[in-house]
């Protein structure tokens, strides 16, 4: 049993070790458009993701979040749910409809930008998506999780 126990310990490290950090910047403009339409991670992964609004337009016209969905939730179904939430210029992502996300940025004005770290779920595609009022219908992207 005292082998048994050694031998889990020792393999441990293992497969924490085996989990890699995955880095992904994505940026928003002025043109309601994110960079990156897509990228990849592995399951289990921790994901550093930072969003950058590269903009010039002042927040309260053109904020831009970044708002990585649960799997089988689109990104348009859910930007009309927030809008229906009360989604607006100064809170886009209303406390009622965050149980449909992974992970979210707060709501960045411009050369603002944050870091959001999460463990990338299972295998599927996971939309993301900007919630100020109306930038869903443009701004948002795919996270594929192989």
């Amino acid at each position: 049993m005292k082998i048994f126990s050694l031998l889990l310990l020792l393999l441990t490290p293992a497969f924490i070790i085996h989990a890699e950090v995955k880095k992904i910047t994505v940026t928003g403009n002025d043109t309601m458009q994110f960079d990156l339409k897509s990228f990849e991670v592995k399951a289990g992964d921790t994901v550093e993701l930072t969003f950058k609004n590269v903009g010039k337009i002042p927040k309260i016209a053109m904020g831009h979040n970044l708002v990585v969905l649960k799997k089988g939730i689109s990104a348009v179904a859910f930007g009309q749910k927030a809008m229906g939430a009360g989604a607006n210029a100064t809170n886009a992502l209303p406390d009622s409809v965050k149980g449909d996300t992974i992970a979210s940025t707060k709501l960045l004005g411009p050369d603002e930008s944050e870091t959001i770290t999460f463990t990338a779920p299972e295998t599927g595609d996971y939309d993301y998506v900007c919630t100020f009022p109306g930038h869903f219908a443009l701004m948002r992207g795919v996270m594929k999780v192989n």
